[in-house]
C-alpha cells in the first residue's frame, strides 16, 4: 500500500493540496497525545508527521524542544511512542503517518531493527533532520527493505545538483523548506519556493510539502500557490497544545478550529 500516492491522487481529482500537521508523540502524556493525534485526523488533517522526544532536537526551536522536554519528563520512550503510533494505525487505516527525529534514535536500537519496527507498526515515511543526503544510503536501504519512505529536505539555497540528487533519492514526498533556520512560529515561510517547485518538478521529485514557517491558512495559501503539494504546521500546532495543557476541551477544540481552517486553505 502506497499511502502518500493514493492521498496525492485522491487531492488531484479534488483540486486541493495537503494539510500535514506535526506534533510530538508522548506529548503531554501518552493518552493525551493519542486523543490529539484523532482530534487532528477527525477534523481533516490530510497525513502526518510525528516526532520522538529527543534531548537534543538541533532542528526544532524552543515550541518543540519544550514538547520533547513535557515527554520525556513523562518517561516517553521510542517503544512507547510505537504504541501510540499503532494504536493510530488502527483506528485510521488509510491515513499517511511519517515520522520526523534525529539519527541517535535510530543507531540506539540498530538502523535495520527501527525500520523494522517502524513498518510492524504502520509508518509510511521517515526523516532524519540530522542526516544529509551525501550520508543517508545506509537509511535509505532500509527503508526500501522494509517498505517505508525515505523523505528528503530541500533547502532553500540548494544547488541544480543538489536538487536532481534530492529528486533522485526522495520518496513519498519532498521537504521543502519555507525558510533557513530551526522550526518555530517567530518567523514565517519567507523564501520564494515557486522556483525551487518547478525545479523539483523537472527533476521529477515527489510531490514538495513546504515546512518551517507555515502557521496561518494564508501561509497555506501561498504554498499551494507556488506549485507545492501541501503545508506541514508543526510549531503552530504544538503552540495550542503548549497554551492549553490545563483545559483539555478547549485544547481540542483549538486544535479542531486550527486543522479546519488550514485544510480549508487547502482548495
Amino acid at each position: 500500500m502506497d499511502r502518500y500516492a493514493d492521498l496525492f491522487n485522491q487531492l488531484k481529482t479534488k483540486n486541493e493540496g495537503a494539510f500535514v500537521p506535526f506534533v510530538m508523540l508522548g506529548d503531554p502524556d501518552i493518552d493525551t497525545s493519542f486523543e490529539i493525534i484523532c482530534t487532528l485526523v477527525d477534523n481533516g488533517a490530510d497525513a502526518l508527521e510525528l516526532g520522538f522526544p529527543y534531548s537534543d532536537p538541533i532542528a526544532d526551536g524552543p515550541t518543540i524542544q519544550l514538547a520533547s522536554i513535557r515527554a520525556l519528563g513523562q518517561h516517553i520512550r521510542p517503544d512507547d511512542c510505537f504504541d501510540i503510533i499503532q494504536r493510530v494505525r488502527q483506528r485510521y487505516p488509510h491515513i499517511a503517518i511519517g515520522l520526523l527525529l534525529y539519527s541517535n534514535l535510530v543507531f540506539k536500537r540498530g538502523i535495520n531493527a527501527f525500520y523494522q519496527t517502524a513498518a510492524q507498526h504502520g509508518v509510511d515515511s521517515i526523516l532524519l533532520a540530522d542526516v544529509p543526503l551525501r550520508e543517508g544510503e545506509p537509511f535509505r536501504l532500509a527503508a526500501r527493505e522494509h517498505g517505508i519512505k525515505q523523505i528528503l529536505i530541500a533547502p532553500p539555497n540548494a544547488s541544480e545538483d543538489a536538487l536532481a540528487d534530492i529528486a533522485r533519492n526522495t520518496q513519498g514526498y519532498t521537504y521543502l523548506l519555507g525558510r533557513a533556520g530551526v522550526t518555530g512560529t517567530e518567523s514565517t515561510a519567507t523564501t520564494p519556493v515557486t522556483e525551487l517547485v518547478n525545479k523539483l518538478n523537472q527533476h521529477h521529485a515527489a510531490p514538495a510539502i513546504i515546512g518551517f514557517g507555515i502557521s496561518k491558512p494564508e501561509h497555506v495559501k501561498a504554498a499551494i500557490a507556488a506549485g507545492a503539494a501541501g503545508a506541514i504546521a508543526g510549531s503552530a500546532t504544538v503552540n495550542i497544545i503548549n497554551d492549553n495543557l490545563s483545559d483539555k476541551s478547549a485544547l481540542h477544540s483549538k486544535l479542531a478550529d486550527f486543522v479546519r481552517q488550514m485544510k480549508a486553505a487547502t482548495r
